[in-house]
């Protein structure tokens, strides 16, 4: 029988209250708030990064952000993310190299059911994994749903809200989040 946690990264139904996943997130939450608090660039900075997100490298996160568990986001090289970022992380969150931020961005993986009774009354989720590829700019205020991956080399317009899949070397904005035009890689 899986675990909840188990359930969660297959992207299946689970309990989000569960006692595990309630640690971890309290955990993480520990960790944001003491990032948050911390000066960017210092050395206690760059080590509250690492216990917050495992693994992350010479990424630049600007205070403040937020993020669920931490552990469930991988960050490629020279990752930046600018002021007030929010990764729910219930799933993985897998980011290329040279991939930007803009303010507000959000990486939302995790859903809730649409039937009322199952949303409300039994307390499920599910998350679904989301992937950027290199060399990505999201612009100020993109919504990344849950599923979704975004190309290499793509640029995401400002306000954008990427409910499906949008290929490599293009310019995509809207709501819902549209190509506009390719882009001539050199």
């Amino acid at each position: 029988m899986k675990t909840e946690k188990e359930k969660m990264l297959a992207g299946e139904p689970y309990e989000a209250w569960d006692e595990v996943l309630l640690a971890e997130r309290t955990h993480c939450r520990k960790a944001v708030k003491k990032f948050n608090e911390t000066l960017p660039g210092t050395p206690n900075w760059r080590a509250t990064m690492e216990d917050m997100i495992p693994g992350s490298g010479n990424a630049y996160i600007e205070p403040s952000f937020r993020c669920d568990y931490g552990s469930n986001i991988k960050l490629g090289k020279n990752f930046y993310a600018n002021f007030n970022c929010v990764i729910l992380d219930v799933n993985t969150v897998e980011i290329g190299d040279n991939v930007m931020f803009a303010p507000n961005v959000q990486i939302y993986t995790a859903g809730h059911p649409v039937d009322p009774v199952e949303r409300i009354e039994v307390g499920i989720e599910f998350g679904l994994p989301i992937k950027i590829g290199d060399n990505v700019w999201l612009g100020g205020g993109v919504i990344v749903c849950p599923g979704v991956t975004i190309g290499e080399n793509t640029v995401i317009g400002a306000g954008s809200v990427v409910v499906k899949d949008i290929p490599a070397n293009v310019v995509a904005a809207g709501n819902p989040c549209k190509v506009i035009r390719s882009i001539d890689v050199k």
